[in-house]
């Protein structure tokens, strides 16, 4: 089995070589791709340095800063195109812990889709201001409810899904970026039948680097979820 761990970055110098190699060191099926958005701090360089000497490794560099959304659906893309079995998302702060991956990966077998969940085994998140963190909560409460879909950590970013059936979905249609894209991919699957599971992990904040979370990206996902209940009422999600 080919398993596949997307990893976008800008501006992750002091996290990605750290990040790819712990990764890479959980499971012998794992290969990472690197979808860097023009990082002024030459993230990029890192990663080329490190392809040369292991062909594990896959960068695809973008000429400016492109967005979560869309670096997601260029790495589900490839996935398919390489016939991966499994592909993951995963952060490059190690908010999410690579030591994880084996649990989704046996998870996954019986499953379309594996969430790292923050809130389905009460709430299971460290350093992260109260602010921030109530901010999260109450989003993802009012994205389930208007969505309708049974999942308690609809804008998480750290999940498994099955290569076949997200070949499925169309991501072409896919434009939201952040929390946006977060909730509409795990929309698209569980209105296209698929079968879908939350795990508990445990969520960190960054140590090394910057958020790339603002304003624009939670207002996207404000609106974005009465648009996908629309599309379901009219039967085109």
């Amino acid at each position: 089995m080919k398993t596949l761990i997307i990893i976008p970055t800008y501006n992750e110098r002091e996290n990605a070589e750290k990040i790819i190699n712990s990764a890479l060191s959980q499971n012998e099926s794992i290969d990472v791709l690197i979808i860097d958005d023009g990082s002024p701090d030459g993230t990029a360089d890192i990663i080329k340095n490190m392809l040369k000497s292991n062909n594990k490794i896959n960068l695809i560099e973008r000429p400016k800063k492109m967005g979560l959304g869309s670096a997601y659906v260029r790495g589900f893309k490839y996935a398919i195109k390489n016939n991966y079995d499994f592909v993951f998302e995963m952060d490059a702060d190690f908010s999410h812990d690579p030591g994880d991956i084996n649990r989704f990966l046996e998870k996954i077998k019986k499953y379309d889709l594996i969430i790292g969940s923050r809130y389905h085994d009460g709430v299971s998140v460290v350093n992260w201001p109260i602010k921030r963190l109530l901010l999260s909560y109450f989003a993802n409460m009012y994205a389930r409810t208007i969505t309708g879909v049974p999942v308690d950590d609809l804008t998480g970013g750290f999940k498994c899904y099955r290569v076949p059936f997200l070949s499925k979905i169309d991501l072409d249609s896919i434009k939201s970026d952040g929390y946006g894209f977060q909730i509409e991919i795990d929309v698209k699957i569980y209105r296209k039948g698929g079968r879908v599971k939350e795990i508990p992990i445990i969520f960190r904040d960054r140590v090394e680097g910057t958020s790339k979370m603002n304003r624009k990206i939670i207002w996207e996902a404000f609106w974005l979820v009465w648009r996908l209940r629309f599309l379901s009422i009219i039967k085109k999600i």
